[in-house]
């Protein structure tokens, strides 16, 4: 079996969110002899050719025709770390190479649908040149949804794609590609074909991730409870009748994580290694991160985390909005993240103007790693969650995660007094519920015997991805078979 993966963020080069750690992980768990695997990304400014060994391929020049003008393409390639996994790089000076970021700002709209349109169909041509003939394609979010269109309409009678089967991953609904039906030209599709109701049109404009979900062979949600989630009005997104319409198609499959990237045993960026047996150095750890963040260190008092990006998704909104109750709760907060404005400014003003709240606009993984080490608890009060990825790290750090129950957090998170808990959950989206699920928190981190309790089971939770990628090979091979 040939598994083709398309994707716009791929760790260790490039990441933005949680689709760059899904897309360099998973892949690892779903080679074998049996299946070989061939990923493709843009080689974007940022990426450090020399420190992954990325190197050109000879005669990789590859001319191509997108709307009225014509664009030439080079390829290179590394291994993906610790693998025998190729990694394909699609270069070109007008749309990736300029950039030292994944996802621009303030760019036109027009452009930003060329980006991904360029690089997903780059990325089909470039495997008929490698002849690597794909029976699966596995594309990721709106950036590459118009593979599976492609291959439904103006590859259906190609013999090096006639027999090539589409899943396509949802990591977050929110993003969708809405955009003027004018751009198909560009894309090279026709219009009369594909613009209807179940095709890409959505109340008079064009949107990929709608033809994604219409024309995929299989549709695949990060976590069984967002899967069941985005069928309803309230987390659909506008999607939900096209969901419902292609339900038989979808699948929920909770994301894992890396033992080998995220280990308190092992980590190269903390100071005081610890496991599960043995967790002492995790109070040596929050001394050390607490210095970072300027906040002295106060013995029974709990450290309370957030690595985050800043956007309204995230539940930001009701931290801003229980500052005051913040403030006066007896715990420290410490906050890792970048995001919009308007929340970056806030929790730079909370930082000068509160004893137990510290702040820190930026993102760094040694940073991250810290934090995860040396924090008692983890606060993730998401409007929503696909997956989510912080929660399952901070579980096997010992770090106890204060979540609203939704998507992956509702998976992945049992609730405190329940046996077997390895965290606390709260229900309601408003500030009042989240700030007495963290005193409920706080509360039983006192009880020292309750709190070991909690963190071991936390720290013997399992979410590597041995269990998911077994689930994401028999969707492969029920596809093909």
């Amino acid at each position: 079996m040939k598994i083709l993966y398309t994707t716009f963020e791929l760790a260790p080069f490039t990441k933005v969110g949680g689709l760059a750690d899904v897309m360099g992980s998973l892949p690892k768990f779903i080679e074998s002899d049996d299946r070989e695997i061939a990923i493709f990304t843009p080689l974007v400014g940022s990426i450090d050719k020399k420190k992954y060994e990325i190197k050109e391929l000879p005669n990789s020049k590859l001319n191509m025709d997108f709307g009225y003008a014509h664009y030439s393409f080079t390829l290179s390639m590394c291994k993906l770390p610790d693998t025998n996994i190729n990694v394909f790089f699609i270069e070109n000076p007008k749309f990736y190479s300029c950039f030292n970021c994944v996802y621009p700002s303030g760019i036109d709209s027009w452009y930003e649908q060329e980006r991904f349109i360029v690089f997903s169909k780059t990325a089909l041509e470039y495997a008929r040149l490698l002849n690597f003939k794909p029976d699966i394609i596995h594309c990721n979010d709106w950036h590459t949804a118009m593979i599976p269109v492609w291959i439904k309409t103006c590859y259906k009678n190609d013999d090096f794609f006639k027999n090539a089967k589409t899943v396509f991953s949802i990591h977050n609904l929110a993003y969708q590609g809405r955009y003027f039906p004018e751009i198909l030209d560009f894309a090279g599709i026709n219009k009369d074909e594909v613009y209807h109701s179940y095709g890409l049109e959505h109340y008079g404009h064009l949107v990929w991730m709608k033809g994604a979900l219409n024309y995929a062979d299989k549709i695949i949600a990060v976590s069984p409870k967002y899967a069941q989630e985005i069928l309803t009005y309230d987390y659909g997104e506008g999607m939900d009748w096209t969901l419902r319409n292609n339900e038989n198609k979808l699948k929920g499959i909770l994301n894992g994580i890396d033992y080998k990237e995220f280990n308190p045993k092992t980590d190269k960026y903390i100071k005081y290694n610890y496991d599960e047996t043995d967790f002492k150095n995790k109070e040596r750890c929050k001394k050390e991160i607490l210095k970072d963040f300027w906040l002295e260190y106060k013995k029974d008092r709990p450290l309370i985390a957030i690595i985050s990006r800043l956007v309204e998704q995230k539940g930001i909104d009701l931290i801003k909005f229980a500052e005051n109750e913040i403030r006066d709760i007896d715990a420290d907060f410490i906050i890792l993240g970048t995001g919009e404005k308007r929340y970056e400014d806030f929790f730079v003003w909370l930082s000068y103007n509160s004893k137990n709240v510290r702040a820190r606009i930026e993102y760094r993984a040694d940073l991250g790693n810290k934090i995860y080490a040396g924090a008692d608890m983890f606060l993730m009060p998401s409007r929503f969650e696909p997956c989510g990825l912080s929660q399952m790290i901070a579980l096997k750090y010992g770090t106890i995660p204060i979540v609203r129950a939704t998507g992956g957090l509702e998976d992945s998170i049992k609730g405190y007094p329940l046996e077997g808990a390895n965290g606390f959950k709260f229900f309601n989206y408003n500030a009042s519920d989240m700030i007495s699920a963290i005193k409920y928190a706080v509360d039983t981190y006192k009880n020292k015997k309750v709190w070991k309790n909690l963190v071991k089971n936390a720290m013997d939770a399992d979410f590597s991805w041995t269990h998911s990628a077994k689930e994401y090979i028999k969707t492969y091979n029920e596809l093909i078979s």
